[in-house]
């Protein structure tokens, strides 16, 4: 059997894989170059049906990688998508309170912006009309004009012409399988060898590393994330409308977000599932992986860790389009909210649990030797951090061990 060898070999074609291919590249401008992809394109699973939100950075605390990626990645992608000429939609972003208990968490938030140096504005109701008429408040709000909005799917096309150019060798159709040795490892029925292995495999991140010896004390455990499209011919808003979020979890709530072509939806839901690729129905149903995953989501469920018991049967009720249209229905004015009735594509969060405690992991973790790299939770806000979330993932844990 032939054997494919490279000093560098990633595991992953979604944003992250692409993002870690550009620091190689940048860096060892002379280093061979593989990328394995199970699907037969890019961004086939989480990237492509990611928000395309552009986060300004000011839900993380100052200490969290989130924290130091984010705000940098908004300013590199922005940068991106004007150097190859891709579309955004700088719709800027408000955060609103539903009510007066909510301002000490939207106080919260403004303070965590300042601390991550995030351009923010704290303004009254007065000042929100003006800056999304159709929006309510109670009393306050948050003025983000550092979120866009881009198409996940282009800007990761882009990065794959760029790395096929820059003499990355991309291979599609080629499902990881498992390790044979050392760095070797089968995918797709071929042998492929690298000096350093990236594992850049989003839902089945936690499975490879544990072959590797890595990720002993976590388990992916995935959610589904569906937003309602808005069917009217009219534009009932232009800003980004999010809600003040639960700090305790790592989702953001329901909220308004509008597309680079202009459609307006409500979501997403945050629907624990059952299998990692549960998209609709019994499709890609892996027994194996349901055991795997219920042996985690049981017990979370039981003792409600981490309010998961509160969080799946809230998360269901969503399944209602109805239901879905009440929760943002006190966020704006004047909206027909019959005229969200359409599902859109959905996607699947990769999140990581602590298998101790059944704690949501809220941070990106990361772990390596000298021999391979781990991206274990690049969770949200990574899409928006992932150029220098990758540069970082390069110079802190490959580059250290270049191959020779």
């Amino acid at each position: 059997m032939t054997v494919y060898t490279s000093d560098y070999l990633i595991i992953g074609g979604g944003i992250m894989g692409l993002a870690v291919a550009r620091s190689l590249r940048a860096n060892f401008p002379a280093a061979s170059i593989t990328l394995l992809e199970k699907e037969n394109d890019v961004a086939f699973h989480a990237s492509g049906r990611n928000s395309g939100v552009l986060h300004a950075g000011f839900y993380y605390s100052a200490d969290s990688l989130k924290a130091h990626f984010c705000r940098e990645g908004n300013a590199a992608l922005r940068a991106y998508v004007a150097e190859k000429d891709l579309r955004i939609n700088d719709c800027k972003k408000v955060v609103v309170a539903q009510s007066e208990e909510e301002l000490p968490a939207l106080h919260e938030l403004y303070r965590r912006g300042q601390v991550n140096k995030v351009p923010l504005e704290l303004v009254d109701e007065k000042q929100l009309a003006e800056i999304e008429p159709n929006v309510r408040t109670t009393g306050q709000a948050i003025y983000s004009p550092s979120t866009a909005i881009v198409d996940p799917i282009e800007v990761c096309q882009s990065l794959r012409r760029d790395m096929a150019a820059a003499g990355v060798s991309i291979h599609f159709n080629t499902p990881y399988e498992k390790r044979v040795s050392g760095n070797s490892v089968l995918a797709g029925g071929k042998i492929f060898e690298a000096g350093h292995i990236i594992n850049c495999a989003g839902l089945y991140a936690d499975r490879i590393a544990r072959e590797f010896g890595f990720c002993e004390k976590y388990a992916i455990i995935p959610f589904k994330g569906v937003y309602l499209k808005y069917s009217g011919s009219d534009k009932p808003i232009k800003r980004c409308i999010y809600t003040v979020p639960n700090l305790r979890n790592p989702f953001l709530g329901v909220h308004y977000s509008v597309t680079v072509d202009g459609t307006v939806k409500i979501g997403p839901t945050a629907i624990p599932t059952f299998w990692r690729e549960n998209y609709h129905g019994f499709s890609k149903f892996d027994f194996k992986e349901l055991l795997e995953v219920l042996r985690w989501e049981i017990p979370m469920f039981a003792f409600d860790a981490a309010g998961f018991r509160k969080l799946a049967f809230r998360e269901a009720r969503k399944y209602s389009r109805t239901h879905m249209a009440s929760l943002a229905a006190n966020m704006v004015k004047d909206i027909d909210f019959k005229r969200f009735d359409t599902w859109m594509r959905p996607g699947i969060r990769a999140q990581l649990i602590d298998k101790q405690s059944l704690k949501l992991l809220h941070d990106f973790v990361v772990e390596s030797d000298a021999y391979s790299t781990h991206v274990l939770n690049a969770v949200s806000p990574a899409f928006t951090s992932s150029l220098p979330f990758g540069e970082w993932i390069v110079s802190t844990h490959v580059s250290r061990t270049r191959p020779a």
